[in-house]
């Protein structure tokens, strides 16, 4: 082998890193490809993960009225623990980010998932609000925080250099199959036996798949001496220090640019319009008009369905189309589609409502892929943590809608005016996406003057 280059996966010769400060020590770079390339088996964990941690998302939707029932907790104030729950999911995530580059990804999700089976465990002995708050807001929230979306882009970005917009597409989805998989099941538990044996279930789905990570998940392809899929062998760089900073470092960064603060406006409509609205007041909105709750929950499940289609094409669609003019159609049609809701709510499941469920599921998360591919364009290396930003706008427009659809359904007696709302919020994040400017992949857009 000549002096001064290093063999990689593809058989073909890179030059070798500088010398330089000391790096952890990682396998030598493999000559042979394997059958399967290890980065499919880090997305399947990944996948299987965030399902495990999604599943209390599940729970909220369901809880609000037996909650009611049993400690005459108002809409509001139950709604307010949801908000607390998915703010600090979104604030959370972008610090994940930075701690999974400083401690690895093992760790961190190890932590994040004990943190979910604790907090819904320890709802089972509450007795008043404010411990709801604290482990449904705070401990909930920071384990689901730690999985975010920010979680999938790092394994990504690490992981895959072709075909990425397909596998953030399935990463995406998996949120949606842990609703599939749960929400049925959940309401089925709720029904029959209870709120308290469902949030047993969902701390026993966190723990189960704590073995799986600290098994099978590698934090980096040099781990295991692989190039990323796609990509030439790079070495794992040095665990990087100063995490928080890195990270308020990063948003102060990207907040002096344009294209930032519209992803993350046109994110907080999409966390508005999903995990506030749909996810959180779908269920009690359809029992206010006479339907069953079980039957309410499977319809969410329905979306959970078609939502793992949905997402899993808008990422084909986007290694092959303009990003920003895919999340202008997603919105609008979003916004439109909430516009009819209100006249479709009925005690029994029409098809005008199956139609409804099927065209929202579609659309429910496939505005990820294309938000990712946006933040690679314009933030390069930083994209995960910048991502992890605008994730945490998501949560927090999901936050304010979940509490503020509380207190409407409270004053008001009703979920209509919540409706009409969001769908003119969507039409107003459509119209942000088309002015997001064009990036150059990996080249980073320079922050803009001071005004």
């Amino acid at each position: 082998m000549l002096s001064g280059v290093t063999q990689t996966t593809d058989d073909a010769p890179v030059e070798s890193a500088p010398r330089g400060p000391a790096r952890p020590r990682t396998r030598r770079p493999r000559t042979r490809r394997p059958r399967i390339h290890r980065a499919w088996i880090v997305a399947a964990v990944t996948f299987v993960t965030i399902i495990g941690g999604a599943a209390f998302n599940s729970l909220p939707g369901l809880l609000i009225e037996p909650l009611n029932d049993d400690f005459r907790w108002s809409y509001g104030e139950i709604g307010l623990a949801v908000s607390l729950d998915m703010a600090l999911y979104g604030l959370t995530a972008p610090f994940a980010a930075a701690l999974m580059d400083r401690f690895g990804i093992r760790r961190v999700v190890v932590v994040a998932l004990s943190a979910v089976a604790a907090g819904a465990l320890a709802s089972v002995w509450m007795t008043a609000s404010w411990q709801l708050m604290l482990y449904w807001g705070v401990l909930v929230g920071l384990g689901t925080g730690s999985m975010a979306m920010a979680f999938s882009a790092t394994v990504t970005n690490r992981w895959f250099v072709a075909r990425r917009g397909l596998v953030t597409g399935i990463l995406t989805a998996a949120g949606a199959s842990g609703q599939l998989v749960f929400l049925p099941l959940c309401a089925w538990i709720v029904d029959r036996h209870g709120w308290q044996p469902a949030s047993v279930t969902v701390a026993l789905a966190a723990l189960v798949v704590v073995p799986f990570v600290w098994l099978l998940m590698r934090d980096h392809p040099a781990d295991v001496g692989l190039a990323p899929y796609g990509g030439a062998y790079v070495e794992k760089p040095a665990p990087a220090r100063g995490a928080a900073r890195r990270t308020v470092r990063v948003l102060f960064e990207a907040a002096r640019t344009g294209p930032f603060w519209l992803l993350a406006g046109s994110f907080a409509i999409c966390g508005a319009s999903t995990n506030g609205l749909i996810r959180t007041h779908f269920v009690p909105s359809a029992h206010d008009h006479g339907m069953e709750i079980t039957a309410a929950a499977s319809l969410l499940a329905v979306i959970g369905v078609f939502d793992i289609i949905g997402t899993v094409f808008s990422g084909w669609l986007t290694d092959r189309f303009d990003a920003r003019r895919l999340l202008a159609v997603y919105y609008a049609l979003r916004g439109v589609s909430l516009l009819f809701l209100p006249m479709l709510m009925a005690p029994a499941v029409h098809p005008p409502m199956v139609f409804f469920i099927v065209f929202y599921g579609l659309d429910w998360v496939a505005t990820v892929p294309p938000t990712m591919a946006l933040c690679r364009e314009q933030y390069g290396e930083d994209s995960a943590i910048v991502f992890g930003w605008v994730l945490a706008s998501h949560q927090v427009g999901a936050a304010a809608v979940a509490f503020l659809g509380g207190v409407v359904r409270d004053v008001t007696g009703s979920y209509d005016l919540v409706w009409y709302a969001s769908g003119a919020l969507c039409a107003t994040a459509a119209l942000m996406a088309l002015m997001i400017r064009r990036g150059r992949t990996g080249d980073p857009v320079l922050p803009v003057a001071a005004a």
